[in-house]
Protein backbone atom coordinates (compact mmCIF):
# COMPACT_ATOMS: atom_id res chain seq x y z
CA UNK A 1 0.00 0.00 0.00
CA UNK A 2 0.92 3.52 -0.91
CA UNK A 3 1.71 6.08 1.72
CA UNK A 4 -1.43 8.69 2.55
CA UNK A 5 -0.11 12.28 3.40
CA UNK A 6 -2.27 14.03 4.90
CA UNK A 7 -6.42 13.49 4.97
CA UNK A 8 -6.17 12.55 9.08
CA UNK A 9 -10.00 13.50 9.45
CA UNK A 10 -11.21 11.02 6.66
CA UNK A 11 -8.45 8.33 7.85
CA UNK A 12 -10.51 8.33 11.35
CA UNK A 13 -13.70 8.49 10.11
CA UNK A 14 -12.82 5.36 7.80
CA UNK A 15 -10.83 3.03 10.37
CA UNK A 16 -14.26 4.03 12.84
CA UNK A 17 -16.48 2.66 10.17
CA UNK A 18 -14.82 -0.68 9.96
CA UNK A 19 -14.68 -1.70 13.00
CA UNK A 20 -17.58 0.14 14.01
CA UNK A 21 -20.09 -3.49 14.77
CA UNK A 22 -22.13 -2.23 11.72
CA UNK A 23 -23.13 -2.23 8.80
CA UNK A 24 -21.99 0.78 6.92
CA UNK A 25 -22.88 2.65 3.66
CA UNK A 26 -20.23 5.46 3.26
CA UNK A 27 -20.07 8.10 0.93
CA UNK A 28 -16.68 9.74 -0.45
CA UNK A 29 -17.55 12.66 -3.19
CA UNK A 30 -14.84 15.44 -4.49
CA UNK A 31 -14.17 16.53 -7.81
CA UNK A 32 -12.25 14.73 -9.75
CA UNK A 33 -8.86 13.74 -9.70
CA UNK A 34 -8.72 14.67 -6.00
CA UNK A 35 -7.36 11.30 -4.85
CA UNK A 36 -10.94 9.26 -3.32
CA UNK A 37 -10.09 6.16 -5.20
CA UNK A 38 -6.36 6.48 -3.62
CA UNK A 39 -7.54 7.22 -0.26
CA UNK A 40 -9.84 4.23 0.27
CA UNK A 41 -7.61 1.71 -1.86
CA UNK A 42 -4.64 2.51 0.20
CA UNK A 43 -6.55 2.43 3.30
CA UNK A 44 -9.03 -0.54 3.52
CA UNK A 45 -6.02 -2.64 1.17
CA UNK A 46 -7.11 -6.14 1.48
CA UNK A 47 -10.35 -5.61 3.27
CA UNK A 48 -12.12 -4.34 -0.39
CA UNK A 49 -13.53 -7.94 -1.69
CA UNK A 50 -15.06 -6.35 -4.69
CA UNK A 51 -14.39 -3.00 -6.65
CA UNK A 52 -16.91 -1.57 -9.38
CA UNK A 53 -15.82 1.09 -11.55
CA UNK A 54 -18.37 2.97 -13.68
CA UNK A 55 -17.48 3.46 -17.19
CA UNK A 56 -17.87 7.25 -18.39
CA UNK A 57 -20.78 7.39 -20.77
CA UNK A 58 -21.38 3.51 -21.43
CA UNK A 59 -24.64 1.85 -21.65
CA UNK A 60 -26.25 -0.45 -19.54
CA UNK A 61 -24.94 -3.65 -21.74
CA UNK A 62 -20.96 -2.50 -21.02
CA UNK A 63 -21.60 -1.55 -17.51
CA UNK A 64 -23.05 -5.10 -17.07
CA UNK A 65 -20.25 -6.81 -18.84
CA UNK A 66 -17.84 -4.81 -16.88
CA UNK A 67 -19.27 -5.98 -13.47
CA UNK A 68 -19.04 -9.07 -14.50
CA UNK A 69 -15.11 -8.57 -15.37
CA UNK A 70 -15.42 -7.00 -11.52
CA UNK A 71 -16.50 -10.42 -10.50
CA UNK A 72 -14.28 -12.27 -12.29
CA UNK A 73 -11.18 -10.69 -10.66
CA UNK A 74 -12.49 -10.68 -7.16
CA UNK A 75 -13.20 -14.33 -7.26
CA UNK A 76 -9.87 -14.87 -9.29
CA UNK A 77 -11.36 -17.35 -11.51
CA UNK A 78 -10.28 -18.64 -15.57
CA UNK A 79 -13.44 -17.85 -16.85
CA UNK A 80 -15.64 -14.37 -16.90
CA UNK A 81 -19.38 -15.15 -15.61
CA UNK A 82 -22.54 -14.31 -18.17
CA UNK A 83 -23.21 -11.32 -17.54
CA UNK A 84 -26.62 -10.98 -15.67
CA UNK A 85 -29.71 -9.33 -17.29
CA UNK A 86 -30.34 -6.60 -15.41
CA UNK A 87 -28.84 -4.92 -12.16
CA UNK A 88 -31.22 -7.09 -9.74
CA UNK A 89 -29.53 -10.24 -11.14
CA UNK A 90 -26.19 -8.29 -10.70
CA UNK A 91 -26.30 -7.63 -7.30
CA UNK A 92 -27.92 -11.37 -6.59
CA UNK A 93 -24.91 -12.57 -7.54
CA UNK A 94 -22.83 -10.13 -5.85
CA UNK A 95 -24.63 -11.23 -3.05
CA UNK A 96 -23.75 -15.06 -3.60
CA UNK A 97 -20.46 -14.44 -3.92
CA UNK A 98 -19.93 -12.32 -0.69
CA UNK A 99 -22.13 -15.22 1.81
CA UNK A 100 -18.77 -16.96 2.14
CA UNK A 101 -16.90 -14.01 3.27
CA UNK A 102 -18.88 -13.13 5.70
CA UNK A 103 -16.97 -14.23 9.05
CA UNK A 104 -15.40 -11.61 11.55
CA UNK A 105 -12.92 -9.71 9.40
CA UNK A 106 -14.77 -6.38 7.68
CA UNK A 107 -16.22 -6.99 3.96
CA UNK A 108 -15.49 -4.13 2.16
CA UNK A 109 -17.53 -3.70 -1.54
CA UNK A 110 -15.94 -0.34 -3.47
CA UNK A 111 -18.78 1.70 -6.06
CA UNK A 112 -16.54 4.05 -7.61
CA UNK A 113 -17.61 6.63 -10.36
CA UNK A 114 -21.31 5.18 -9.07
CA UNK A 115 -22.81 7.76 -11.37
CA UNK A 116 -22.02 6.68 -14.21
CA UNK A 117 -23.18 3.57 -13.30
CA UNK A 118 -26.47 4.68 -13.10
CA UNK A 119 -27.16 5.31 -16.52
CA UNK A 120 -30.60 6.27 -17.71
CA UNK A 121 -33.67 3.99 -17.45
CA UNK A 122 -31.17 1.52 -16.21
CA UNK A 123 -32.66 0.90 -12.69
CA UNK A 124 -29.25 0.63 -10.77
CA UNK A 125 -30.93 3.09 -7.92
CA UNK A 126 -33.14 0.97 -7.06
CA UNK A 127 -31.74 -2.39 -7.41
CA UNK A 128 -28.53 -0.58 -5.36
CA UNK A 129 -31.39 0.49 -2.84
CA UNK A 130 -32.86 -2.67 -2.74
CA UNK A 131 -29.51 -4.62 -2.42
CA UNK A 132 -28.56 -2.19 0.24
CA UNK A 133 -31.82 -2.44 2.68
CA UNK A 134 -32.39 -6.24 2.41
CA UNK A 135 -28.79 -7.82 1.84
CA UNK A 136 -25.94 -5.36 2.80
CA UNK A 137 -27.65 -3.60 6.04
CA UNK A 138 -27.93 -6.84 7.58
CA UNK A 139 -24.67 -8.06 8.05
CA UNK A 140 -22.44 -6.03 10.59
CA UNK A 141 -18.95 -6.43 8.97
CA UNK A 142 -20.36 -5.27 5.17
CA UNK A 143 -18.74 -1.81 4.43
CA UNK A 144 -20.11 -0.23 1.52
CA UNK A 145 -18.08 2.44 -0.38
CA UNK A 146 -20.01 4.58 -2.70
CA UNK A 147 -17.68 6.96 -4.54
CA UNK A 148 -18.22 10.02 -7.39
CA UNK A 149 -16.48 13.03 -9.00
CA UNK A 150 -20.06 14.57 -9.67
CA UNK A 151 -20.34 15.63 -5.69
CA UNK A 152 -23.72 17.10 -6.49
CA UNK A 153 -25.13 13.90 -8.03
CA UNK A 154 -24.16 11.85 -4.73
CA UNK A 155 -25.71 14.52 -2.47
CA UNK A 156 -28.70 14.69 -4.65
CA UNK A 157 -29.33 11.05 -5.44
CA UNK A 158 -27.82 9.32 -2.68
CA UNK A 159 -27.62 11.38 0.65
CA UNK A 160 -30.88 12.94 0.32
CA UNK A 161 -32.85 10.83 -1.22
CA UNK A 162 -36.21 10.47 -0.22
CA UNK A 163 -36.68 6.77 -1.68
CA UNK A 164 -35.49 3.45 -0.76
CA UNK A 165 -31.62 5.72 0.17
CA UNK A 166 -33.13 8.06 2.54
CA UNK A 167 -31.20 8.21 5.69
CA UNK A 168 -28.91 5.02 4.33
CA UNK A 169 -26.06 6.73 4.14
CA UNK A 170 -23.77 6.38 7.52
CA UNK A 171 -20.97 7.99 7.34
CA UNK A 172 -19.91 11.20 4.75
CA UNK A 173 -16.42 12.21 3.36
CA UNK A 174 -16.26 15.13 1.19
CA UNK A 175 -12.69 14.94 0.04
CA UNK A 176 -11.14 18.50 -0.87
CA UNK A 177 -8.14 19.72 -2.21
CA UNK A 178 -4.90 19.46 -0.14
CA UNK A 179 -3.65 22.91 2.02
CA UNK A 180 -0.69 24.30 1.65
CA UNK A 181 0.43 22.30 4.75
CA UNK A 182 -0.21 19.30 2.99
CA UNK A 183 0.51 20.09 -0.35
CA UNK A 184 4.60 20.80 0.69
CA UNK A 185 4.27 17.35 2.84
CA UNK A 186 3.14 15.41 -0.34
CA UNK A 187 6.39 16.99 -2.12
CA UNK A 188 8.37 15.84 0.22
CA UNK A 189 7.16 12.55 -0.01
CA UNK A 190 7.93 12.85 -3.51
CA UNK A 191 11.37 13.62 -3.16
CA UNK A 192 11.05 17.73 -4.28
CA UNK A 193 12.38 19.98 -2.68
CA UNK A 194 11.00 23.71 -2.95
CA UNK A 195 11.11 26.92 -0.84
CA UNK A 196 7.71 27.91 0.13
CA UNK A 197 7.71 30.68 -2.40
CA UNK A 198 7.90 28.05 -5.11
CA UNK A 199 5.38 26.11 -3.75
CA UNK A 200 3.17 28.56 -3.10
CA UNK A 201 3.38 29.59 -6.71
CA UNK A 202 2.08 26.06 -7.84
CA UNK A 203 -0.45 26.27 -5.20
CA UNK A 204 -1.84 29.53 -7.21
CA UNK A 205 -1.14 27.80 -10.38
CA UNK A 206 -2.97 24.36 -10.14
CA UNK A 207 -4.06 23.76 -6.56
CA UNK A 208 -3.46 21.54 -4.11
CA UNK A 209 -4.92 18.86 -6.55
CA UNK A 210 -2.99 15.39 -5.91
CA UNK A 211 -2.97 14.46 -9.22
CA UNK A 212 -1.80 17.95 -10.58
CA UNK A 213 1.39 17.74 -7.85
CA UNK A 214 2.33 14.02 -8.53
CA UNK A 215 3.15 15.38 -12.03
CA UNK A 216 6.05 17.69 -10.79
CA UNK A 217 9.56 16.43 -11.29
CA UNK A 218 12.81 16.48 -8.67
CA UNK A 219 15.22 19.22 -9.46
CA UNK A 220 12.47 21.45 -11.44
CA UNK A 221 11.65 24.94 -10.65
CA UNK A 222 8.26 26.16 -10.48
CA UNK A 223 8.47 28.36 -13.34
CA UNK A 224 9.78 24.94 -15.32
CA UNK A 225 6.80 22.41 -13.45
CA UNK A 226 4.44 25.17 -14.77
CA UNK A 227 5.84 25.92 -18.77
CA UNK A 228 6.45 22.11 -18.76
CA UNK A 229 2.52 21.13 -17.63
CA UNK A 230 0.51 24.24 -18.94
CA UNK A 231 2.71 25.68 -21.94
CA UNK A 232 3.90 22.12 -24.05
CA UNK A 233 2.08 20.36 -26.77
CA UNK A 234 1.82 17.48 -23.98
CA UNK A 235 1.10 19.09 -20.96
CA UNK A 236 -1.10 17.57 -18.73
CA UNK A 237 -2.54 20.84 -17.70
CA UNK A 238 -2.75 22.17 -21.40
CA UNK A 239 -5.76 19.96 -21.87
CA UNK A 240 -7.47 19.10 -18.69
CA UNK A 241 -10.07 22.02 -18.61
CA UNK A 242 -12.64 20.68 -21.35
CA UNK A 243 -12.42 17.45 -19.90
CA UNK A 244 -12.50 18.32 -16.01
CA UNK A 245 -16.08 19.74 -16.54
CA UNK A 246 -17.56 17.97 -19.16
CA UNK A 247 -16.62 14.70 -16.86
CA UNK A 248 -18.23 15.87 -14.06
CA UNK A 249 -20.96 17.42 -15.57
CA UNK A 250 -24.19 16.19 -17.96
CA UNK A 251 -24.35 20.09 -19.57
CA UNK A 252 -20.97 21.10 -19.05
CA UNK A 253 -21.54 24.24 -21.24
CA UNK A 254 -23.22 26.10 -18.70
CA UNK A 255 -21.00 25.38 -16.26
CA UNK A 256 -17.90 26.42 -17.84
CA UNK A 257 -19.61 29.64 -18.61
CA UNK A 258 -20.43 30.53 -14.64
CA UNK A 259 -16.78 29.74 -14.69
CA UNK A 260 -15.84 31.97 -17.21
CA UNK A 261 -17.44 35.30 -15.72
CA UNK A 262 -16.44 35.15 -12.42
CA UNK A 263 -12.97 34.53 -13.69
CA UNK A 264 -13.31 38.33 -14.93
CA UNK A 265 -14.32 39.55 -11.54
CA UNK A 266 -11.44 38.83 -9.02
CA UNK A 267 -13.63 40.30 -6.27
CA UNK A 268 -17.11 38.09 -6.72
CA UNK A 269 -20.49 38.45 -8.04
CA UNK A 270 -23.92 37.83 -6.48
CA UNK A 271 -26.31 35.18 -8.52
CA UNK A 272 -28.28 37.43 -9.84
CA UNK A 273 -25.29 39.46 -11.99
CA UNK A 274 -23.92 35.90 -12.46
CA UNK A 275 -27.52 34.69 -14.44
CA UNK A 276 -27.43 38.39 -16.63
CA UNK A 277 -23.66 38.29 -17.59
CA UNK A 278 -24.49 34.47 -19.16
CA UNK A 279 -27.84 35.21 -20.42
CA UNK A 280 -29.62 32.13 -18.47
CA UNK A 281 -33.30 32.33 -16.76
CA UNK A 282 -33.76 32.37 -13.49
CA UNK A 283 -35.61 29.11 -12.23
CA UNK A 284 -34.53 25.37 -10.34
CA UNK A 285 -32.06 24.38 -13.46
CA UNK A 286 -29.56 27.65 -12.60
CA UNK A 287 -30.63 26.53 -8.74
CA UNK A 288 -28.65 23.44 -9.79
CA UNK A 289 -25.95 24.74 -11.73
CA UNK A 290 -24.69 26.73 -8.84
CA UNK A 291 -25.33 23.96 -6.58
CA UNK A 292 -23.42 21.67 -8.73
CA UNK A 293 -20.38 24.00 -9.23
CA UNK A 294 -19.99 24.59 -5.39
CA UNK A 295 -20.52 21.49 -4.08
CA UNK A 296 -17.54 20.31 -6.54
CA UNK A 297 -15.54 23.11 -5.33
CA UNK A 298 -15.34 25.25 -8.46
CA UNK A 299 -16.88 28.39 -6.66
CA UNK A 300 -17.33 29.38 -3.47
CA UNK A 301 -20.47 31.45 -1.78
CA UNK A 302 -19.80 34.53 0.84
CA UNK A 303 -22.17 36.13 2.51
CA UNK A 304 -21.18 39.62 3.02
CA UNK A 305 -20.82 40.96 7.08
CA UNK A 306 -24.41 41.60 8.46
CA UNK A 307 -26.13 40.56 5.39
CA UNK A 308 -28.60 37.41 4.92
CA UNK A 309 -28.03 34.83 2.37
CA UNK A 310 -29.89 36.98 -0.21
CA UNK A 311 -27.06 39.10 -0.77
CA UNK A 312 -24.21 36.25 -1.27
CA UNK A 313 -21.22 36.41 -3.65
CA UNK A 314 -19.88 33.62 -5.67
CA UNK A 315 -16.00 33.62 -6.31
CA UNK A 316 -14.06 31.31 -8.57
CA UNK A 317 -12.23 29.15 -5.90
CA UNK A 318 -10.62 26.50 -8.21
CA UNK A 319 -6.95 28.17 -8.96
CA UNK A 320 -6.31 25.70 -11.64
CA UNK A 321 -9.31 26.91 -13.81
CA UNK A 322 -8.68 30.60 -13.06
CA UNK A 323 -5.32 30.13 -14.13
CA UNK A 324 -6.33 27.80 -17.44
CA UNK A 325 -8.59 30.89 -18.60
CA UNK A 326 -5.91 33.74 -17.72
CA UNK A 327 -2.61 32.31 -19.03
CA UNK A 328 -2.94 28.86 -20.78
CA UNK A 329 -6.22 29.07 -23.18
CA UNK A 330 -5.34 31.19 -26.29
CA UNK A 331 -1.58 31.27 -25.19
CA UNK A 332 0.71 31.98 -28.23
CA UNK A 333 3.91 31.69 -26.18
CA UNK A 334 5.24 27.78 -25.67
CA UNK A 335 7.58 26.34 -24.17
CA UNK A 336 11.06 26.60 -21.89
CA UNK A 337 10.66 30.23 -20.29
CA UNK A 338 6.95 31.19 -21.22
CA UNK A 339 5.98 31.18 -17.57
CA UNK A 340 8.92 34.19 -16.65
CA UNK A 341 7.95 36.06 -19.75
CA UNK A 342 4.53 35.97 -18.59
CA UNK A 343 5.73 36.94 -15.41
CA UNK A 344 6.99 40.21 -16.06
CA UNK A 345 3.75 41.38 -17.50
CA UNK A 346 0.66 43.40 -15.96
CA UNK A 347 -1.57 40.16 -16.61
CA UNK A 348 0.18 38.40 -13.58
CA UNK A 349 0.08 41.03 -11.11
CA UNK A 350 -3.70 41.12 -11.20
CA UNK A 351 -3.75 37.22 -11.51
CA UNK A 352 -0.90 36.93 -8.77
CA UNK A 353 -2.78 39.06 -6.34
CA UNK A 354 -6.35 37.34 -7.12
CA UNK A 355 -5.28 33.85 -6.53
CA UNK A 356 -2.92 34.77 -3.60
CA UNK A 357 -6.60 36.41 -1.79
CA UNK A 358 -8.24 32.95 -2.94
CA UNK A 359 -5.24 30.94 -1.17
CA UNK A 360 -6.42 33.21 1.99
CA UNK A 361 -9.57 32.37 2.05
CA UNK A 362 -9.22 28.75 1.82
CA UNK A 363 -6.83 28.61 4.95
CA UNK A 364 -8.90 30.56 7.03
CA UNK A 365 -8.05 28.12 9.76
CA UNK A 366 -4.35 28.43 9.79
CA UNK A 367 -5.02 32.90 9.56
CA UNK A 368 -7.04 32.29 12.95
CA UNK A 369 -4.39 29.95 14.60
CA UNK A 370 -1.44 32.61 13.49
CA UNK A 371 -3.13 35.17 15.00
CA UNK A 372 -4.25 33.13 18.38
CA UNK A 373 -7.53 33.48 18.07
CA UNK A 374 -8.69 29.62 16.81
CA UNK A 375 -10.22 29.10 19.95
CA UNK A 376 -12.47 32.06 19.59
CA UNK A 377 -15.95 31.92 17.82
CA UNK A 378 -15.13 33.93 14.61
CA UNK A 379 -17.34 34.48 11.96
CA UNK A 380 -15.62 34.79 8.44
CA UNK A 381 -16.74 37.12 5.68
CA UNK A 382 -16.25 39.67 3.10
CA UNK A 383 -17.74 43.10 2.58
CA UNK A 384 -18.25 45.32 -0.32
CA UNK A 385 -19.77 49.36 -0.28
CA UNK A 386 -21.47 49.73 -3.91
CA UNK A 387 -20.70 54.23 -3.55
CA UNK A 388 -24.00 56.68 -4.41
CA UNK A 389 -22.92 59.68 -6.03
CA UNK A 390 -20.21 61.61 -4.63
CA UNK A 391 -19.22 58.79 -1.83
CA UNK A 392 -16.41 56.70 -2.28
CA UNK A 393 -16.91 52.63 -1.93
CA UNK A 394 -14.81 49.85 -0.04
CA UNK A 395 -14.39 46.31 -0.99
CA UNK A 396 -13.16 44.06 1.70
CA UNK A 397 -11.70 40.48 1.02
CA UNK A 398 -11.88 38.97 4.22
CA UNK A 399 -13.31 40.01 7.24
CA UNK A 400 -12.78 37.68 10.85
CA UNK A 401 -15.63 39.25 13.18
CA UNK A 402 -14.91 37.69 16.60
CA UNK A 403 -17.23 36.64 19.75
CA UNK A 404 -14.83 38.98 21.42
CA UNK A 405 -15.79 42.69 20.32
CA UNK A 406 -13.50 42.66 17.74
CA UNK A 407 -13.07 42.41 14.00
CA UNK A 408 -9.92 41.31 11.95
CA UNK A 409 -10.02 43.42 8.82
CA UNK A 410 -7.64 41.55 6.57
CA UNK A 411 -5.60 42.61 3.11
CA UNK A 412 -3.65 40.15 1.62
CA UNK A 413 -0.94 41.02 -0.81
CA UNK A 414 1.47 38.82 -2.72
CA UNK A 415 4.95 40.57 -3.84
CA UNK A 416 8.03 39.35 -4.74
CA UNK A 417 9.58 40.80 -2.01
CA UNK A 418 8.59 42.77 1.68
CA UNK A 419 5.62 44.41 0.83
CA UNK A 420 5.85 48.38 0.82
CA UNK A 421 2.78 50.36 2.29
CA UNK A 422 3.02 53.51 0.38
CA UNK A 423 1.43 56.81 0.28
CA UNK A 424 -1.71 55.60 -1.69
CA UNK A 425 -2.29 52.47 -0.36
CA UNK A 426 -1.63 53.91 3.15
CA UNK A 427 -4.73 56.83 2.38
CA UNK A 428 -6.83 53.43 0.38
CA UNK A 429 -6.44 51.25 3.62
CA UNK A 430 -7.78 54.49 5.98
CA UNK A 431 -10.74 54.65 3.47
CA UNK A 432 -11.48 51.16 3.90
CA UNK A 433 -12.18 51.32 7.32
CA UNK A 434 -13.25 54.42 7.75
CA UNK A 435 -16.62 53.49 4.97
CA UNK A 436 -16.54 50.37 6.88
CA UNK A 437 -17.73 51.84 9.80
CA UNK A 438 -19.76 54.20 8.51
CA UNK A 439 -21.64 51.64 6.60
CA UNK A 440 -22.07 49.63 9.27
CA UNK A 441 -22.20 51.21 12.22
CA UNK A 442 -20.09 48.65 14.37
CA UNK A 443 -18.79 49.09 17.60
CA UNK A 444 -16.40 46.58 17.26
CA UNK A 445 -12.99 47.58 17.47
CA UNK A 446 -10.86 47.17 13.63
CA UNK A 447 -7.74 45.36 13.51
CA UNK A 448 -6.14 46.37 10.13
CA UNK A 449 -4.55 42.72 9.59
CA UNK A 450 -1.76 42.01 6.47
CA UNK A 451 -1.36 38.92 4.69
CA UNK A 452 1.99 38.97 2.54
CA UNK A 453 4.19 36.07 1.06
CA UNK A 454 7.41 37.89 2.91
CA UNK A 455 6.45 40.19 5.52
CA UNK A 456 5.69 44.19 5.46
CA UNK A 457 8.75 46.95 5.59
CA UNK A 458 8.14 48.79 8.71
CA UNK A 459 7.77 52.63 7.43
CA UNK A 460 6.22 55.70 8.26
CA UNK A 461 3.32 54.41 6.71
CA UNK A 462 3.36 51.37 8.47
CA UNK A 463 3.93 52.28 11.74
CA UNK A 464 0.27 53.02 14.20
CA UNK A 465 -1.76 51.69 10.96
CA UNK A 466 -0.83 47.99 10.80
CA UNK A 467 -2.38 46.28 14.31
CA UNK A 468 -1.66 42.46 12.97
CA UNK A 469 0.88 40.84 10.24
CA UNK A 470 1.05 37.26 9.01
CA UNK A 471 3.37 35.85 6.00
CA UNK A 472 3.23 33.00 3.56
CA UNK A 473 5.08 30.64 6.00
CA UNK A 474 1.55 30.90 8.62
CA UNK A 475 -0.31 29.62 5.69
CA UNK A 476 1.46 26.22 5.77
CA UNK A 477 1.10 25.60 9.44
Amino acid sequence: METIIGREEEKKILSDALYSGDAELIAVYGRRRIGKTFLIRNHYGKHIRFELTGIHEAGLKDQLHNFSLALQASMAIPVVPADPANWIDAFSRLSDYLKSLLKKEPVVILFDELPWLCTPRSGFLQAFSHWWNTWASRHSVVKVVICGSAASWIIRNIINDHGGLHNRVTQRIRLLPFTLAETGDFLLHQGVKLDLYQVLQLYMAMGGIPQYLKQIKKGESASQTIDRLCFTKNGMLKTEFGDLYQSLFAHAANHEAIVRVLSKKAKGMTRAEIIGACGFTTGGWTTELFDELEQSGFITQYIPFDRTLRDAVYKLSDEYSLFYLKFIEGARATGAGTWLRLSQTQSYTSWSGFAFEAVCQKHQYAIKQALGIAGVYTEVSAWRYTPKKGETGAQIDLLLDRADHTINLCEMKFARDEFVIDKKYAGELDNKIKVFKEQTKTRKTIFPTLITTYGTKQNIYYTGRVVSELTMEDLFK
